[in-house]
């Protein structure tokens, strides 16, 4: 059920994210005065590959799945969108459909901003069309950093660099060790494994090795860093080999 009004966690989700919080405060209203909420369940579909694109959209909760399927039929999950990231912008300018589907992971509130809107905004902004490149510009040298971690690093090291990421976007320090912090972002084990490239054999291994270390510890409800600074010295040794 869609909720015309975000809450103040959304708002600061929103607000606080780092690419919107660099927009000047006019232009942030003007998009947040254009803009709509739609939540949805775990599992329901956002988007889907091959829709023309009506919506510029942000997360505002949860996480937004980005996934592809194979020619087998398998759904491969890509990345996830954490609240305060905005897409679908590419496929609105550049005229074409959709590339891959979006699904909500978890209870997801997102922001949508229409397409005539965001056209409008851009005619009134020009501050827009520079800070829209500076936001393509940071996902290529990202996609390029992936590109390059999968050809050079070791799994080992990429399991460590991503749960550190997950860490970082989705962490919940725990209320009895302050020094361990809850990965909020609930993932199988699978999906964990598509995000890396790897089988979810292999990723197993890795994170019992990874809890023999006490750098995490493995949950039926998910994954708990333990020690970041030992997390931080995994990636850094093999990224140093």
């Amino acid at each position: 059920m869609d909720d015309p009004i975000l809450t103040i966690d959304e708002q600061g989700a929103i607000n606080s994210g780092r690419w919107f919080s660099s927009l000047s405060p006019s232009l942030r209203h003007d998009i947040l005065r254009c803009a709509y909420v739609k939540r949805y369940k775990d599992g329901d579909l956002i988007a889907a590959r091959g829709d023309v694109p009506e919506e510029w959209i942000a997360c505002a909760k949860g996480a937004v799945r980005v996934s592809s399927t194979s020619i087998s039929g398998k759904q491969i999950t890509l990345t996830y969108a954490e609240p305060g990231i905005w897409f679908g912008d590419v496929a609105i300018f550049d005229g074409e459909r959709r590339t891959h589907d979006a699904y909500a992971h978890g209870k997801t509130t997102i922001l949508c901003v229409a397409r005539v809107d965001l056209r409008k905004i851009l005619s009134q902004h020009v501050e827009l069309y520079e800070a829209l490149l500076r936001l393509h510009a940071r996902r290529i040298r990202q996609l390029f950093s992936l590109v390059e971690d999968i050809n050079t690093l070791p799994l080992r090291s990429r399991l460590a660099k991503q749960l550190l990421h997950l860490a970082h976007s989705y962490g919940v320090p725990s209320l009895a060790d302050g020094r361990e912090v809850r990965i909020g972002l609930q993932l199988a084990q699978e999906e964990l494994a598509q995000l890396l490239g790897a089988s979810r054999q292999r990723v197993n291994q890795e994170l019992k090795s990874m809890e023999r270390e006490d750098a995490i510890r493995i949950e039926p409800g998910g994954l708990v860093v333990r020690n970041r600074e030992t997390l931080m010295r995994i990636a850094e040794a093999e990224i140093d080999k």
